[in-house]
């Protein structure tokens, strides 16, 4: 662990405060300080984004809450490390995945500190140490410095405060409780009278208050606290006090003499609020057992599993705390199969039983169940006789949580609506699990009452696979293996689905796989093929209960997002989709995502199951008419080609920009401030860009299909994403060819050679160079044909026929020149002195390569620029001045890198690596083919090889070596 993290300290319990040595910290605004209480609070555990963005702001979170966490964390790191060098990795607050955690030395926390020692105070306890124990307490209440994350911000922090309150107060009355048994009764008795005029309606503390009281001789005012603590109840609750204080009551009452003496030390902890309550002779408990029966083909989830399994503590006892595991997720997915698999494997860890009900939270047939009608139902199961159940749902509760606090229970709640059905069914005291399972996020849940939220994806293949072979035996599938992984991915790897067509599979013992797969192949696009035997295991009926449960704007956006085929969306495409604007999409992305109709794999991007797109575009189909379907999706694949449009005025600036129409009514595209910006929106949506060019083509959008490619151009060659970009440019050629659009065909050619050139399928990038430049001849394009010639040059110099290129890259310039066209001009020059160098006219190389360097800049071409630098290296290496080479090659990487140039950064850094070999330092040379090689293999470019193969040579050489050809 760093330096910083040791010399850290980090309070909780009281403000959050962070002090290095004798210097407390400025942690920022309010919400700044949010985010670094919920690392903390994880406790070396990481944080997604998105959980960050629920425990700062809730369910309604900034427009830009992403971004400001970033910056928030990034002001963080500088706060905590501040000598850190920036190049160098952060070392408190990290980067896991999507999210951050902090590593901080246990110690550094005083929240670890208080827990821990509690923990020690127990362990003596039961070893007969009670001054050690209580010493211990004092010392962990001691690291108290008031309210608990005092002034920190956002529902995390409320729901922790309550929690840490809670365990405070615990504390005190252990320690109080040991008091009262070292003897102490005298020295608390003040203390108690102010904890229960604070806390009025604690049994225990009115029970130790009495206790202490009679002790030192004060029966009257024992029994009269008794009285207060009785009517308080009566009065809030509608309830008795429980039977422990009503017989402390009695034998204080009586006189009884065994309570003047000091308490024996059990062999047990009795004190603590995980005790289980042993009843007196004739007390009636009930234990009841009703969970379901555990489903026999259970499989696979062994993460999910982990996960839930951490909740409890490792050595097999029960939680010191109230466990609440929310399970959600889709329709289908299995989360009651997960919950009811779980609550079997640990019930024997709740010997007072387990409780089950059914909320009917989405069922179709049947109201939801209202948590009154719930209450009385535990309570019977229970023991408590119907006519002891009081009226009013608050009373009901009260009685509910106090007999489970003498109780160890397991508690199922299956399909809840919401938390507020969920929210009078928890347990007040310690010692129970609560497992919860719903369709919606129950974010209230995780937010107030510090549930543990576990989101079920569908199974992984090999999940999937066992459930089959679990379903049908292991041979049939063993034997056809194709059919079973066809039948796999259909079913898009969801539980119900797999287990319906099992069941299709099973009942028809005859019938080979390759059949039954052949039956979904020909039903893709529908959801026939998963119709059950009844409601519960039709496919199609499970996901209408959910997407009737839906407000009419969130099911109109449900079926709409069933027409884009993209693997996720952002809420701008949404908007546009729909035709609204962000503002007003993001309430019916949120209901679809807490309905688990819609899941939120990263901050404001949204994704579909394929069965629910099905189902989503079945209901469109239904619900939508043929107009509207057609004008959702022309807004969205407009709203990609203008957003595209824009990244493009940012990605080559001086580039010629194609025409494009006015976009239709409610798509908004995007604008972007600055040419990083624009990159990473291109990077972002790359496969959804690449998927609208083919839905484009599809639906006879033809000029969004050839315009989006050439929009495209400069990112698809900066990030060489060389298949995407001849993909989507041959499906926008084809687009053009068949509206006969004649700019859409010259354009599209030109974009194909672009494309074949960067693969180094040269031939064909010349015969599509030379349509093109035909192509532009008969428009009488100019600039288009001067394009052309420049990159037949390019692909003459590329296969070594100089001569050629020489006079193609001339003929270009003569062209660019009259047109006016410094982008090209500056193309021009650079091709041409890289031309010349090949040739070995050095001179004339440098002097073309400089005249190229003034136009690029006046022009703010610095792709072009780091290109040139680039090839001026290449001179002075060749020149054997390997100085000067350096020099440019450094250059070139930091303009490469500067505007995310990743194909040049590493075709310079491979030059570097010659350089540096060639000056006789071979390690260095190393480290920079290293880099290239890492670079090149991350969009699997062809110049890996040649890296690879530099690499090897140097492992064969010793320590010296000529520059690789």
């Amino acid at each position: 662990m760093s330096v910083y993290a040791n010399s850290l300290r980090f309070t909780v319990l009281g403000p959050l405060r962070a002090v290095r040595g004798e210097q407390e910290l400025d942690l920022g605004s309010p919400q700044q300080r949010a985010v670094l209480a919920a690392l903390l609070l994880r406790r070396g555990r990481p944080l997604t984004l998105g959980e960050l963005v629920d425990a700062v702001w809730g369910e309604e979170p900034p427009p830009a809450a992403v971004s400001v966490l970033r910056t928030y964390v990034s002001r963080l790191r500088k706060i905590l490390e501040p000598e850190r060098d920036p190049a160098e990795p952060p070392r408190v607050i990290v980067s896991v995945g999507d999210g951050y955690l902090v590593r901080v030395a246990e110690d550094s926390l005083d929240l670890a500190v208080f827990e821990r020692r509690v923990e020690e105070a127990k362990k003596l306890r039961v070893d007969g140490d009670l001054p050690g124990a209580a010493s211990l307490l004092n010392s962990a209440l001691g690291r108290w410095q008031g309210t608990a994350l005092a002034g920190i911000p956002g529902p995390l922090a409320a729901s922790e405060r309550t929690w840490l309150a809670e365990e405070r107060l615990t504390t005190l009355e252990t320690r109080l409780d040991l008091d009262i048994e070292l003897g102490r009764h005298v020295e608390i008795v003040s203390e108690l009278f102010s904890l229960t005029h604070r806390h009025p309606l604690r049994e225990r503390l009115s029970r130790l208050l009495m206790l202490a009281l009679y002790r030192g001789g004060r029966q009257a005012e024992a029994l009269a606290a008794y009285r207060r603590a009785r009517a308080d109840l009566v009065a809030e609750l509608g309830i008795e006090p429980g039977l422990e204080l009503q017989r402390l009551h009695d034998r204080i009452l009586a006189a009884d003499a065994s309570l003047a003496a000091p308490a024996t030390r059990p062999s047990a902890t009795p004190a603590t609020d995980t005790a289980v309550h042993t009843p007196a002779d004739g007390d009636h408990v009930a234990r009841p057992a009703q969970l379901p029966a555990d489903l026999p083909t259970f499989v696979g989830r062994r993460a999910e599993l982990d996960g839930v399994r951490a909740l409890l503590p490792a050595d097999g006892q029960s939680p010191g705390t109230v466990v609440i595991s929310a399970i959600g997720g889709m329709g289908g997915v299995g989360k009651t199969t997960l919950a009811v698999h779980w609550a079997h494997e640990i019930a024997g860890r709740f010997p007072d039983g387990q409780l089950y009900i059914n909320l009917r939270g989405f069922d179709p047939t049947e109201r939801r169940m209202a948590p009154d009608e719930a209450v009385r139902i535990f309570l019977g199961a229970l023991g408590v006789p119907p006519l002891r159940i009081p009226a009013g749902l608050d009373a009901q509760v009260a009685l509910y949580r106090s007999l489970l606090a003498r109780r160890r229970v397991l508690i199922l709640l299956d399909n809840a609506r919401d938390a507020d059905q969920v929210r009078p069914l928890l347990p007040g005291s310690p010692g129970s699990l609560v497992i919860v399972t719903s369709r919606s996020r129950l974010a209230g849940l995780v937010a107030a009452e510090g549930a543990h939220p576990l989101t079920l994806d569908q199974l992984s293949s090999a999940e999937a696979h066992d459930l089959l072979a679990r379903r049908l035996g292991a041979e049939r599938p063993a034997a056809e293996p194709d059919a079973a992984a066809e039948i796999v991915a259909h079913c898009g790897r969801l539980p119900l689905a797999l287990a319906i067509v099992a069941a299709h599979a099973a009942v028809n013992p005859h019938f080979p796989l390759s059949a039954i797969a052949e039956q979904l192949t020909e039903s893709h696009g529908s959801l026939d093929m998963f119709a059950g035997g009844d409601l519960g295991t039709d496919l199609r009926a499970v996901f209408s209960w959910s997407y009737q449960a839906l407000s009419a704007p969130a099911a109109r956006l449900f079926r709409l997002l069933g027409l884009d085929c993209g693997p996720d969306i952002s809420v701008p495409a949404a908007a546009a989709l729909a035709g609204l604007t962000p503002r007003e999409t993001r309430a019916p992305l949120l209901e679809l995502t807490r309905a688990h109709l819609l899941t939120e794999r990263f901050p404001g991007r949204y994704a579909l199951h394929d069965l629910l797109r099905i189902y989503a575009a079945e209901r469109a189909a239904i619900e939508e008419s043929t107009r509207e379907r057609d004008r959702a999706v022309e807004r969205l694949l407009a709203w990609y080609l203008h957003t595209a449009d824009a990244a493009y005025a940012h990605i080559t600036p001086q580039r010629p920009r194609i025409p494009l129409e006015p976009p239709p009514d409610g798509c908004r595209p995007l604008g972007f401030s600055s040419h990083d910006q624009a990159l990473d929106w291109c990077e972002t949506e790359r496969p959804n860009l690449v998927n609208a060019v083919h839905r484009a083509a599809e639906c006879g959008q033809w000029g969004i299909a050839w315009r989006l490619p050439a929009a495209l151009w400069g990112f698809f060659y900066l990030r060489s994403h060389l298949h995407d970009w001849l993909d989507s440019a041959r499906t926008g050629l084809a687009a053009a060819r068949t509206a006969q659009d004649r700019r859409g065909v010259a354009q599209s050619l030109a974009d194909t050679a672009a494309a074949l050139r960067s693969l180094g399928r040269y031939d064909e990038a010349a015969a599509h160079f030379r349509d093109a430049m035909t192509a532009y001849r008969e428009l009488g394009d100019l600039q288009g044909r001067s394009h052309a010639v420049t990159n037949l040059g390019d692909i003459c110099l590329q296969v070594g026929r100089l001569a050629k290129a020489v006079e193609y890259t001339r003929r270009g310039l003569v062209l660019d020149r009259f047109l006016g066209s410094t982008w090209g001009e500056g193309i021009g020059l650079s091709n041409l002195g890289d031309a010349y160098q090949r040739q070995g006219r050095f001179d004339e190389a440098v002097a073309c390569l400089e005249q190229a360097l003034t136009v690029l800049r006046a022009d703010g071409n610095r792709w072009v620029e780091g290109v040139t630098l680039d090839i001026l290296g290449t001179v002075y290496q060749r020149l054997c001045r390997y100085d000067d080479a350096l020099a440019h090659y450094h250059r070139a990487l930091e303009t490469h890198r500067d505007i995310g140039n990743r194909w040049g950064e590493g075709h310079t850094l491979g030059n570097f690596g010659d350089v540096q070999l060639a000056a006789g330092d071979p390690e260095a040379a190393r480290v920079s083919w290293d880099q290239a090689l890492a670079i090149f293999a991350e969009f699997d470019h062809q110049d890996a090889e040649k890296i690879r193969a530099r690499l090897g040579r140097l492992a064969d050489t010793p320590h010296e070596g000529a520059p690789p050809a």
